[in-house]
């Protein structure tokens, strides 16, 4: 079948958003990795569907999918396109937005010039439930990393992460430190890996190779992972600007127990049918 999809990006985390509402088609793995695919397909870091939702109190059922193929539980960056998405293709007129992921519901918000507000909710720091193997919480962690003793902070924003605070993001070894990160054994679902430079108490510079789809331009939540061991680490103020290499997000968070805010832009690029 024909199936249409929109390319979009925030601050260049690119993905193809696919509705789900008006078309009719079960994606499946070797669905994704061709969508995915950015010789032989459309090329994205993730896939985005969007469904009817399972819960009545909810607007919309949003699935998030790596590239290669396999479903994860949140994505920031994804979500904001979500919430333009919808409005876009006219699935929906409000400007507040209720989502279930299979990390939970998230509220959307679409503010003018197509920034979106995303409430990411709350951070979770238990080390099962990130889930990562360690004896019991902590502020900062010791991973074993190819001979190495890596501090790491070991946050959930829906999904995991690991934050490695450095001198110079632009200089950090992200590509040989991130797939050992990423695929460690003290992370049994792998990991996103955070490599951040602390500017000021209000601004950090950030890179994150992303579990299953390698190094981004972007990565909403990571943005928030980092922000909230930053804060947490006395490091950083409650309002903090991220500089990512695909352009910046705007992350707000209050302190334990409280929700992550997150605001940034999104980008249509293209709408387009591919046969599936």
């Amino acid at each position: 079948m024909q199936l249409a999809f929109t390319k979009m990006h925030g601050t260049g985390n690119d993905f193809v958003v696919i509705d789900l509402i008006t078309q009719h088609y079960k994606l499946r793995p070797q669905d994704i990795r061709k969508l995915a695919d950015r010789h032989f397909g459309v090329g994205c870091d993730q896939v985005l569907v969007v469904e009817p939702p399972q819960n009545p109190l909810v607007d919309f059922r949003y699935r998030i999918y790596n590239a290669d193929g396999g479903e994860v539980e949140q994505c920031g960056n994804g979500a904001r396109c979500f919430a333009r998405f919808v409005r876009e293709k006219r699935l929906t007129t409000k400007k507040l937005i209720t989502v279930e992921t299979s990390a939970g519901v998230i509220t959307l918000r679409a503010l003018p010039n197509h920034d979106v507000e995303v409430n990411m909710g709350v951070p979770e720091f238990e080390p099962g439930r990130i889930p990562f193997r360690a004896p019991g919480r902590a502020a900062s962690y010791s991973l074993q990393v190819d001979g190495q003793a890596l501090e790491i902070g070991a946050v959930s924003m829906g999904n995991p992460h690991a934050v490695l605070r450095v001198d110079n993001a632009a200089e950090a070894d992200v590509e040989t430190l991130g797939p050992l990160i990423e695929s460690h054994p003290d992370f049994p679902r792998r990991v996103n890996a955070g490599f951040m430079q602390v500017v000021s108490e209000h601004e950090i510079s950030l890179r994150v190779y992303e579990r299953g789809v390698g190094e981004t331009l972007a990565c909403g939540t990571g943005a928030c992972a980092a922000v909230v061991y930053g804060i947490s680490r006395g490091w950083l103020r409650d309002s903090v600007t991220v500089a990512l290499p695909g352009g910046k997000l705007s992350i707000a968070w209050a302190g334990e127990g409280q929700p992550v805010m997150m605001t940034g832009p999104t980008a249509i690029v293209f709408d387009g049918t591919i046969k599936i």
